[in-house]
């Protein structure tokens, strides 16, 4: 792409012009490909998932595109880069979970009674990283306001009359929600440790 077709398709950028988008995506599509296939695992099957990632993630800032900050070329180069790396987290962050699901699933018949209360957790298992982990995800399932009350309950250590207080909400109402949230934690928890995972990987 010459500077004089760089230029206005910049302005269409700018614009919003679609025909700008179709130019850019033209010019440059098998060169972000490239670019990914060379910065992804080799023979990754996940290219042209990032490749996509990267256009949708152009398409909504290209708007912003500034010119005097850089080609069209270096800030796909950049946004590129930028999904590579959210996607290397993301399998990170998998492959995390797939540990503690499997070391959970490794653990002594006592789970059941220790995710209902009925038995003590163990030290050593409280503190571990992997359930952690399982925690983090099983909030992450729940609904916004439900991780709100179980973090303020059971992490910041508040009372139900504090969160009550915090939320502008009754008492009652606020019991409430914590004895749903407590029960919805169990069944995300439960979902997430009784989900197809293969044992090995």
């Amino acid at each position: 792409m010459d500077d004089q077709t760089q230029r206005q398709v910049v302005e269409g950028l700018r614009q919003g012009s679609r025909s700008a988008w179709l130019a850019v995506y033209d010019a440059y599509a098998e060169r972000v490909w490239q670019t990914v296939a060379r910065l992804m695992e080799p023979g990754s099957a996940h290219v042209a998932d990032v490749v996509q990632e990267t256009f949708l993630a152009a398409a909504q800032s290209a708007r912003g595109f500034d010119s005097r900050r850089g080609s069209l070329w270096g800030w796909l180069w950049g946004i590129a880069r930028k999904q590579v790396a959210l996607h290397r987290r993301r399998e990170a962050q998998a492959a995390r979970l797939h540990q503690a699901v499997h070391w959970w699933n490794s653990l002594d018949n006592h789970r059941d009674g220790w995710l209902t209360g009925q038995t003590a957790t163990p030290p050593e298992v409280l503190a571990s990283r992997e359930l952690a982990t399982l925690v983090r995800a099983a909030l992450a399932a729940m609904s916004a306001e439900d991780q709100l009350v179980l973090s303020a309950k059971y992490m910041d250590g508040a009372t139900a009359e504090q969160i009550a207080s915090q939320l502008g909400r009754s008492l009652p109402s606020v019991r409430s929600r914590l004895a749903r949230a407590r029960l919805g934690f169990r069944r995300a928890f439960v979902r997430l440790v009784d989900s197809s995972w293969p044992t090995e990987r």
